[in-house]
């Protein structure tokens, strides 16, 4: 891998309509692939640990956090109540042999409703900013995919956290969708405009970080990779390298910040069922 390599087709400007098309397919694959894994996490999760009365848990499947608070043991979330597993092929036979496959994608629909246009918004924002930053810093300009990042994910997370309480509300709590509009104009009366944002600080406690330090450590990594092995353009080998070593980096230091913001979105043991 000593000789150097360059792309024999030049690389145009890629425009936001295809950033946002790559983007969304990218949170579609992401879910399809990462949703089946989630749903046998949580099944062994709850089978070794019940969840008590009003404790709650968060769903994670790669692009989105869920927050599922139970009631009597059993969540009221998508999934129903756990088997017996002795591990993890075990619990995708079982599920499979028993709930038939479709079950292994159990919640992927509001998953794709709130990652597609997160996803979406983020990347977009990201790729735009970066490229005016890089330009306008001068000197400066390694640390564009820093604060690029941490401006992305605070628009991104400012523009979808009304929809994550609404859909949380539902996920907690079974109610049609009358009674959610009821509960939600009630908020707005009683608590105005900024009850859609509740929540909002603690998210960004957590995402803000992390989005800027994976972002400056991956851009770092990809350049320092392509030196180290003599390329012009990163291959497939040295951008997974270095995106996944820059979030797992990221996801380390952060790791405080996503406990602050599950304490502070879980309700306490004394108020079950309720995150509005």
């Amino acid at each position: 891998m000593s000789s150097q390599r360059s792309s024999s087709v030049p690389r145009g400007d890629i425009t936001p309509v295809q950033q946002m098309i790559a983007s969304c397919s990218g949170a579609i694959i992401t879910s399809l692939f990462v949703t089946p894994l989630d749903v046998v996490k949580i099944r062994l999760q709850a089978q070794r640990n019940p969840f008590p009365k009003g404790k709650c848990f968060v769903y994670c499947n790669g692009l989105m956090d869920h927050i599922c608070v139970c009631e009597n043991g059993i969540s009221k979330a998508w999934y129903k109540a756990p088997g017996h597993f002795s591990g993890t092929l075990d619990a995708f036979i079982k599920i499979i042999r028993m709930e038939g496959i479709r079950s292994l994608w159990s919640g992927l629909p509001p998953t794709l409703v709130m990652a597609v246009p997160a996803t979406v918004i983020y990347f977009t924002c990201y790729d735009q900013l970066c490229a005016v930053l890089k330009l306008r810093m001068g000197d400066r300009s390694d640390y564009a995919p820093l604060l690029a990042g941490a401006v992305a994910r605070v628009g991104s997370a400012t523009v979808i956290s009304p929809l994550e309480l609404i859909r949380t509300k539902m996920q907690s709590e079974k109610q049609s969708y009358r009674e959610l509009s009821a509960v939600i104009q009630s908020a707005l009366h009683n608590q105005g405009w900024r009850s859609l944002w509740r929540g909002w600080g603690p998210t960004l406690l957590r995402d803000v970080p992390f989005s800027a330090m994976y972002w400056f450590n991956y851009e770092k990594g990809k350049a320092w990779l392509c030196q180290y092995y003599n390329f012009t353009d990163p291959t497939f080998a040295i951008t997974f390298t270095a995106g996944a070593l820059s979030g797992s980096f990221a996801s380390i230091v952060t790791l405080p910040f996503d406990v602050v913001k599950t304490k502070r979105q879980c309700p306490h043991k004394s108020h079950p069922a309720h995150i509005m």
